[in-house]
């Protein structure tokens, strides 16, 4: 039984799922391939990918064709939810978005601070800019693919950092609006009823701030920011990215959309929770600091990541 079960949601992603794979590989990762599983979820794909274009990965693989009834990715998560086998799982929204070396790493451990931990990775977008506003500079797939052959990606995965634009403009602490690899117990995501259907729009709309949203107003959450870590999202024409213009309007439409489903307006969530730096082996917030410093250790056992391991994890990945 693994660890941990990734949900990545897929559509027409055959220039990006595969790199998105090779990110979430044990190598890549450092992490034994028998310790987690990878469920792709295809939301009617012209092409849809195949388990053994992926087989040198040494991932444990499982893809799912949902057909593509909905042109909202909630349907397919939810069916990916229900196919996982471990106790911890985290759901890609965005099958376009590579991970950090030790992401996985990191998100075991802050899932292991607290029992009923809301696991919240921060999301950035490849580019000099954000790629609604990069896109209008000349950005595009060729640029990115040039920008990932200049760090010489996946040889060293946190040079992700150097090509990359946060999309939290507050930092790491500042309002968060939704996670793009968010973590949560089994039970959790059982008791908060997955992604909820009623997002049926293209993307799904704000469905996934409001699962944030959500999984947070749960009796007892505790929310736990990761950072050194992130997820990095390739330019791929997705509907907040493709233009400033198209994303407003996506938007507004997306915030007006959510204030007549939930009944009030959509914001951004300003609780800080706990920072966790699983590189530095820190969880840091505020008067708490002391006691969650002293829970890191037994939190993360041998997933405490230092400066050596960095580099191990680096070598492995190339």
């Amino acid at each position: 039984m693994p660890d941990l079960s990734i949900v990545v949601v897929s559509y027409e992603m055959a220039r990006e799922l595969p790199r998105t794979l090779r990110s979430l590989s044990p190598a890549y990762q450092g992490i034994d391939a028998a310790r987690y599983e990878v469920i792709v979820v295809d939301n009617g794909s012209r092409r849809p990918p195949a388990p053994d274009e992926f087989a040198t990965l040494g991932i444990d693989l499982s893809i799912a064709n949902v057909g593509g009834t909905s042109p909202s990715p909630v349907g397919a998560i939810n069916h990916g939810i229900a196919r996982a086998r471990a106790d911890l799982v985290g759901v890609w929204i965005d099958g376009a978005r590579l991970a950090s070396p030790g992401l996985l790493r990191a998100c075991l451990g802050a899932a292991r601070l607290h029992p009923r931990a809301v696991v919240a990775t921060l999301n950035y977008q490849l580019g000099p800019e954000l790629q609604r506003i990069s896109t209008a500079k000349g950005y595009d797939q060729k640029s990115e693919d040039g920008l990932l052959q200049a760090i010489g990606w996946p040889a060293d995965g946190y040079r992700l950092f150097d090509i990359a634009t946060s999309e939290m403009p507050g930092g790491p602490q500042g309002p968060l609006l939704e996670s793009n690899a968010l973590f949560m117990a089994r039970a959790m995501w059982d008791e908060l009823g997955g992604y909820d259907p009623a997002f049926d729009e293209p993307g799904g709309g704000m469905v996934n701030p409001d699962t944030l949203i959500r999984a947070l107003a749960l009796p007892g959450s505790q929310l736990v920011r990761v950072v050194g870590e992130g997820t990095f999202h390739q330019f791929h024409g997705g509907l907040t990215t493709s233009t400033q213009r198209g994303a407003m309007d996506v938007v507004k439409a997306g915030a007006m959309t959510y204030y007549r489903r939930r009944g009030r307006p959509l914001s951004a969530v300003r609780q800080v929770g706990w920072i966790f730096d699983s590189r530095r082996g820190t969880a840091l917030s505020g008067s708490a600091t002391e006691r969650i410093e002293q829970g890191v250790e037994r939190a993360v056992g041998d997933q405490v990541v230092d400066d050596e391991m960095v580099g191990d994890a680096r070598n492995r990945s190339q």
